[in-house]
């Protein structure tokens, strides 16, 4: 089973790139991230068509998670806990039925925080508190379950091409990586550095100043597993050529396979 995370930016403006990529790399789960689209105004059907089950989470013009889905998926539900005040739709999660098992799928577009301070700062450190409370439950339930997504933090200064320029950053603060750290080490697996421990990886590339030609980039998408799903890992990667084709995301697709 290939479980795949990828933030489009806007599911009107890369539907075609998506599809395209879609078509040529056939994940069996997709996790998708700033679809930009209210859940009736989401193009269900050009995925449908692909054999996909679609479930979103969104709302107008800006944030909105999906999960698309070639196999089973139950259970769905909408929203990160802790919070009923929310309104910003950033978590979705369902089960998904593979031949030899199940794994709990957690999407999720985890709050930017920038101008930092500020209240939007804030709002990510708790949005990140209330993520960690969840992310206990789902390493208590002892079963496979992966939380995949666009974390818009950045672990390690081999993270980013250019780590000075980020030193004031929401995304790099050491507040941020500290409270990405507490819910790793509450005892989750980051799939890709497992198998890729060196600098040099990265799976968004900003628009502005050359940053693909000059290849400055960070990795801020992430999929941290549970142990019950890390020992099912078989293979991760990022495919960075995606960022190089027509009309394309900011971000490129992280994926993980597991034996099930």
């Amino acid at each position: 089973m290939r479980v795949a995370t990828f933030n489009i930016n806007g599911i009107k403006a890369r539907a075609e790139a998506l599809t395209s990529w879609l078509d040529e790399a056939s994940p069996d789960v997709v996790v998708l991230q700033e679809i930009k689209s209210v859940d009736e105004g989401f193009p269900r059907d050009l995925f449908e068509d692909r054999g996909y089950t679609v479930e979103t989470h969104g709302q107008k013009s800006f944030n909105g998670v999906a999960i698309l889905s070639k196999l089973p998926l139950e259970d769905v539900t909408r929203g990160l806990p802790g919070d009923d005040a929310d309104e910003q739709a950033r978590w979705i999660e369902g089960t998904v039925i593979g031949d030899q098992g199940a794994v709990r799928v957690c999407g999720l577009y985890l709050p930017n925080g920038n101008p930092a301070p500020g209240p939007k700062y804030d709002y990510k450190l708790g949005w990140m508190e209330r993520m960690r409370a969840r992310a206990a439950e789902l390493l208590a339930m002892e079963e496979p379950a992966l939380m995949a997504g666009d974390y818009n933090i950045i672990p390690q200064a081999e993270d980013a091409a250019k780590p000075d320029a980020w030193r004031e950053d929401a995304l790099f603060l050491l507040s941020s990586r500290d409270a990405y750290r507490r819910i790793l080490n509450l005892g989750f697996t980051e799939a890709f550095r497992t198998r890729h421990p060196e600098p040099g990886h990265y799976s968004f590339w900003d628009y502005q100043a050359g940053a693909w030609q000059r290849n400055n980039g960070i990795r801020i998408d992430h999929i941290l597993m549970t142990p019950q799903c890390a020992d099912l890992m078989t293979d991760t990667g990022i495919e960075k050529e995606v960022r190089g084709r027509d009309k394309p995301s900011d971000h490129v697709p992280v994926w993980v396979d597991l034996d099930l």
